[in-house]
């Protein structure tokens, strides 16, 4: 991660970034730019709607970028955070190592362009024989504002290492984290941040009856674990805790009914919901939120093997309910029911999980958003999608009408795992809410957990998507009484 510090006045010499805002001219003007470089600057983007410009004054860089108020305040401020993107790409290729920006911009368009600078910093190199090949050559941004204070700039660099730890406990392969390895970072990270943590293991997982997660599991030689974070904070403003749930598969072949070649390359991303999950309560608990929440994260892979279970099984789950396996495929939300179950325990306030779940979320909203639904929720589910907005980590909400529940009723069960091929999402989503008696938010996080190409700052592999968007959800549940 790039280092970020303050400075009180720029510095002669040295490699600058000027970020200039139209503020709805046609032009821009700047005292530290020199009068000729202005007319450049103001010709190519009025003629050719240039926005980006850089002068190579042989022993420092000037990069000037030109930004437009968008429609709305939190597109502008993404729009700041691509541009934090481009501009490190720009300073790589020209192997610039320290930058200092200098700008007007208000407070919050400053924080977005660094935001986006430190989360396009990120590297997964830990396989490379040669890591100076894969270091990006920048690694120091001076940021000259008044506005901004060092605690903004320590409250950032949190939340982007939480990204970080999340990217690289989904980027890693299952040869080196199956589910034992997956509850061992997660308590790590516990301990880092002074959460309380617990990991039960295959005899205890046995004793609760927990038959959802031991079905998936029967199938591989490595046992499942099932990891409960506890961030309780003396000064919570919630008397009942906020209970976030991640689907924590380290590896899926699709069981029985295996996968497609293809569609197996990237399933080591299967566990990336309680990554998103666990890295949130990671950063909410070095912020100091005055938040109780608490993590519950089931996990296993999910493999043809062995006695692996079956389409036509019946499984007695968590709470009683009897499943019958209609496709060993779907057997995220058969690890995530008995999470949801157990989580009646804490009697919460509100329960959201996230799980890479179907494929269907993904072919209906792209790699563009997360795929969501309510039961009890519409206040939370509100205040999420402003969350969404505000990280540019938006929600799609689907309906959750009471007809779909008639698509997993099973002849000769309680319910069955999977519904037809149509309305995949929310079919998975009545499965899962059957489980819940409080307020309840599912995410599915399929179409964006991982990229097969890079896209913007958030680079290519796996997406860190999601910590972002919970960490501001709970600073927003934090600040409104009304919702607590």
């Amino acid at each position: 991660m790039i280092v970020i510090d303050r400075l009180k006045s720029p510095k002669q010499g040295v490699s600058s970034m000027f970020i200039l805002n139209t503020e709805g001219k046609k032009r821009v003007d700047s005292k530290l730019l020199n009068d000729q470089e202005l007319e450049y600057i103001n010709r190519e983007y009025s003629e050719n709607n240039r926005t980006f410009f850089a002068f190579d004054k042989l022993s420092h860089w000037e990069i000037v970028a030109v930004v437009e108020n968008k429609d709305a305040e939190y597109k502008t401020i993404e729009s700041l955070r691509r541009l934090g993107g481009k501009v490190l790409d720009f300073c790589d290729k020209e192997y610039i190592k320290q930058l200092q920006l200098i700008t007007s911009l208000p407070k919050s368009h400053v924080m977005g362009f660094i935001e986006g600078m430190l989360l396009s910093s990120y590297t997964f190199d830990a396989y490379k024989t040669d890591p100076q090949k894969c270091i990006h050559p920048f690694d120091r941004l001076s940021v000259v504002s008044h506005e901004i204070e060092s605690s903004d700039i320590e409250s950032l660099l949190i939340v982007a290492r939480a990204v970080e730890k999340c990217k690289d406990l989904v980027n890693e392969p299952y040869c080196s984290l199956n589910a034992e390895g997956l509850a061992s970072a997660f308590v790590n990270m516990s301990h880092e941040a002074g959460i309380e943590v617990e990991v039960w293991h295959k005899d205890k997982i046995e004793a609760e009856k927990m038959g959802g997660l031991l079905a998936v599991n029967k199938g591989s030689v490595d046992p499942p674990t099932f990891t409960i974070m506890k961030y309780m904070p003396k000064e919570a403003v919630n008397a009942r805790p906020l209970v976030l749930v991640g689907k924590g598969l380290v590896y899926d072949t699709g069981g029985l009914n295996l996968k497609p070649g293809d569609y197996m390359n990237d399933m080591k991303e299967d566990m990336a919901g309680a990554a998103m999950m666990a890295c949130a309560i990671y950063a909410v608990a070095s912020l100091g939120l005055p938040l109780s929440v608490v993590g519950l994260f089931p996990s296993t892979d999910n493999r043809p093997c062995g006695n692996a279970y079956a389409s036509g099984d019946i499984i007695n789950m968590y709470d009683g309910t009897n499943v019958e396996v209609v496709n060993t495929d779907a057997e995220g939300r058969m690890i995530l029911a008995d999470a949801l179950s157990f989580a009646k325990s804490f009697s919460p306030m509100l329960v959201v999980d996230a799980a890479t779940l179907t494929g269907a979320a993904s072919r209906a909203i792209g790699p563009f958003g997360i795929a969501a639904i309510e039961q009890r929720a519409e206040k939370y589910m509100s205040l999420i999608k402003q969350s969404g907005n505000t990280t540019y980590e938006r929600i799609a909400e689907f309906p959750f009408w009471e007809e779909y529940d008639e698509l997993i009723k099973s002849d000769i069960a309680d319910i069955k795992n999977c519904g037809p091929a149509e309305a995949g999402m929310i079919t998975a989503g009545k499965f899962l809410a059957h489980f819940t008696d409080y307020p309840y938010v599912h995410l599915d996080i399929a179409g964006v957990a991982m990229y097969s190409t890079k896209k913007d700052y958030a680079g290519k592999g796996a997406s860190g998507y999601g910590v972002r968007l919970i960490v501001d959800f709970i600073k927003s549940l934090a600040e409104n009484k009304d919702i607590q």
